[in-house]
């Protein structure tokens, strides 16, 4: 097994939700579909996939994290971008921090800063 590819988000409205990641993640998808919209984000991708009149649970059992190089400066700009603290920097552990945030619609957002995990 190679490694983690995508984590997808579900979302009940695409265009709203392809806005706000933009601002979040300060990028442009390189997918952009009416099924789906899909974003490179260091090497990984964050996919949006729409629902319509489903039910979704939003749970905390799972939760990605996204790298950061300043986790108070990423929390805030999240923050500002409307999405809502769940749980503020702490260090767990030699320094690597750990935060997160839940997007407009409920999904779970993890930031990371960790200073020793390197992409190879």
């Amino acid at each position: 097994m190679p490694g983690l590819r995508t984590v997808v988000y579900r979302v009940p409205n695409l265009d709203l939700a392809k806005d706000w990641y933009s601002k979040a993640f300060k990028t442009e998808p390189y997918f952009n579909e009416p099924y789906y919209v899909g974003y490179n984000i260091g090497g990984y991708e964050l996919g949006l996939l729409p629902y319509e009149g489903e039910e979704i649970s939003h749970g905390n059992s799972v939760i990605a994290y996204w790298a950061v190089d300043d986790i108070k400066v990423s929390l805030q700009h999240f923050s500002m971008t409307g999405a809502e603290i769940i749980e503020e920097p702490s260090d767990v552990g030699d320094g690597l921090m750990v935060a997160s945030v839940k997007d407009p619609w409920n999904n779970l957002i993890g930031l990371i800063y960790n200073p020793y995990f390197k992409i190879t």
